[in-house]
């Protein structure tokens, strides 16, 4: 499988990211400068998580219009699989890939500790190998996750089934003290209409060890080269 990683100025998991795919695939994974115009032929895109540009004017804001976006908007519409963790989730919604944006934590205070997913979709390419309703347990790093988008995008996402995960307890319950950042209903990732574009807020890669508290991660970068490689 190959897989390109998008390198921001302030990007800084690109290296867990390639770690983990590394670990599952394989293959190695290619860096790729934002100031490049063009992705090596890839099977899947990754945009990592960091502060890109500092996190100035709005989180992915300024990332979105970087030279690379264009091919990665391209490729995406041409059917390639992107996944957009933490400030790559912000940067796909500035760009137009997944509807929304992700705002500051409600609590105004930036978040770094262990979360628990419900994973609600596990149709997409990225989720196979889990069990819908079932819980996962990542890591959450961020300010700015509170994903928000007006009432008719919130219906017509759970509509169709494109809410993949949400911040639950430990026994799996939807609640307002399970939200780790206020996103409304709940949401810690969504995807596009054909499951080929994931966003999320958590780190799926910072949970693929032991070593680290959970490898409940690991299945969604297992899920990702099941599909692509069979």
């Amino acid at each position: 499988m190959k897989a390109s990683i998008i390198v921001f100025p302030g990007t800084n998991r690109e290296h867990d990211m390639a770690d983990c795919l590394l670990a599952v695939s394989g293959k190695p994974a290619r860096l790729v400068w934002h100031a490049e115009t063009e992705i090596p032929q890839s099977d899947l895109i990754v945009l990592p998580g960091g502060f890109s540009y500092g996190d100035y004017l709005r989180t992915g804001a300024m990332a979105a219009h970087s030279p690379i976006m264009r091919d990665v908007i391209k490729k995406a519409h041409a059917g390639v699989p992107v996944l957009g963790v933490c400030n790559g989730f912000q940067i796909l919604c500035e760009s137009g890939l997944l509807p929304g944006v992700l705002q500051r934590n409600a609590s105004l205070k930036f978040i770094c500790k262990d979360v628990w997913l419900k994973v609600e979709n596990a149709s997409t390419l990225f989720t196979s190998k889990y069990q819908k309703g079932e819980l996962a347990r990542m890591i959450c790093a961020h300010g700015d996750g509170n994903y928000f988008a007006d009432n008719t995008t919130l219906d017509q996402l759970e509509h169709d089934g494109r809410v993949v995960f949400r911040y639950a307890d430990a026994q799996g319950r939807v609640t307002a003290e399970a939200n780790a950042n206020g996103a409304q209903r709940n949401i810690a990732g969504i995807c596009d209409p054909k499951g080929r574009i994931l966003g999320m807020m958590p780190h799926p890669e910072n949970a693929v060890e032991a070593a680290l508290g959970s490898t409940d991660g690991r299945r969604l970068f297992e899920s990702v080269v099941e599909a692509l490689v069979g």
